[in-house]
């Protein structure tokens, strides 16, 4: 493991592991003289990208949207399961603390967003947003952007999805209450566990559970419905709170609910494995050998239709226990389709208006 070069208090990486395309690699040692006091607290930095295109496509027979939208690369929630740390060694960074603090944010997304719903061949479906990184992260406070991407969609009336677990999508409940009650809005609050001291470690700048909980009962308050994303599952460490996350979800105001099994793909396998040694080293052992155990002997298996719940008898219990839980709470609804119908491109100024 890397010797640190910063205190990372708030962080859920244990370390800053060199990313997988790079051909060479350096390692700190500690020789003795300095001591963690002296070093500097590691801050977040936050760089600027000017997209070209900012909708995403794909073809993934797991998810249920096409098309996607991502304000900003890396996420300062830390939680060490994120399956989307490996994306930050396409910009030749770290999956560990550079996934936390080295961010990257789109601010002239908005516009570009503008202008490619404005093309004459443009189709409308719904846009999922927080798909990879949450559009609610600290960093949205002062950068707006998700905001003004919702603006955007209001003005296209265009449908949006949004799946967050950070609180500041508060903020915003005029917007998306205003979408809601045109039919073009979703939201997924992301819930992992109940227990208030095992989320600071394993999601540390991440809203605490209750806070999250009253997250959902504020936007159910503004007429936006709410799924319940209990995600992700972790074996042997969090399932056991399945039945309760799902009775607090409704009480708060969740419509429907949907689950995740734990994901480790590429580096993120060591570095939850790291995380569990420090952190819950008596369940270890249990939770990777759960995991093996639905992945044919690996850590991770990413082919379609099971890197999302896996697969053996384990992983058909948990999605049993879903299945009752959500019937018995009625939150396993299959929600309407977010209407399309209402999509138009808004006049600009100086444009003609129609006459009829």
């Amino acid at each position: 493991m890397d010797h640190p070069r910063a205190r990372t208090p708030g962080r859920g990486a244990g370390h800053n592991p060199a990313n997988r395309f790079e051909r060479l690699s350096t390692e700190a040692v500690d020789d003795g003289w300095a001591r963690d006091d002296d070093l500097p607290v590691l801050r977040t930095e936050l760089r600027l990208e000017r997209p070209r295109t900012v909708i995403t496509r794909n073809r993934s027979p797991d998810v249920p949207f096409d098309r996607s939208i991502n304000p900003y690369r890396g996420c300062e929630h830390g939680c060490i399961y994120c399956f989307a740390r490996p994306s930050h060694a396409w910009l030749g960074l770290s999956p560990g603390f550079d996934f936390e603090a080295r961010l990257v944010a789109r601010p002239e997304a908005p516009d570009v967003l503008a202008r490619e719903l404005s093309r004459p061949s443009y189709r409308p479906r719904t846009i999922a947003i927080g798909t990879n990184t949450d559009p609610y992260q600290p960093v949205e406070r002062a950068q707006r952007i998700t905001r003004r991407l919702l603006e955007v969609l209001l003005a296209f009336r265009h449908p949006v999805g949004l799946v967050t677990r950070g609180n500041l999508i508060e903020r915003d409940l005029d917007v998306l209450g205003e979408l809601a009650a045109l039919g073009l809005v979703r939201v997924g609050v992301s819930l992992t566990t109940l227990d208030a001291g095992l989320a600071r470690s394993m999601e540390p700048r991440a809203p605490s559970p209750a806070r999250r909980l009253a997250t959902i009962e504020r936007l159910a308050g503004a007429g936006v419905e709410v799924r319940a994303m209990v995600a992700p599952v972790i074996p042997g460490l969090t399932d056991h709170e399945l039945e309760s996350i799902l009775k607090r979800a409704k009480v708060a105001g969740a419509v429907a609910a949907t689950w995740v099994m734990l994901r480790l793909p590429l580096e993120v396998s060591a570095m939850f494995q790291d995380w569990l040694e420090r952190h819950q080293p008596g369940k270890a052992a249990r939770v990777m050998a759960r995991l093996r155990e639905m992945h044919g002997g690996r850590d991770y298996c990413p082919d379609w239709g099971k890197r999302m719940r896996g697969e053996g008898l384990y992983a058909a219990m948990i999605a049993r226990r879903f299945r009752v839980a959500a019937a018995r709470l009625a939150l396993d609804r299959d929600l309407p389709a977010l209407r399309t119908d209402l999509f138009r491109v808004p006049p600009r100024p100086g444009d003609q208006l129609e006459l009829f």
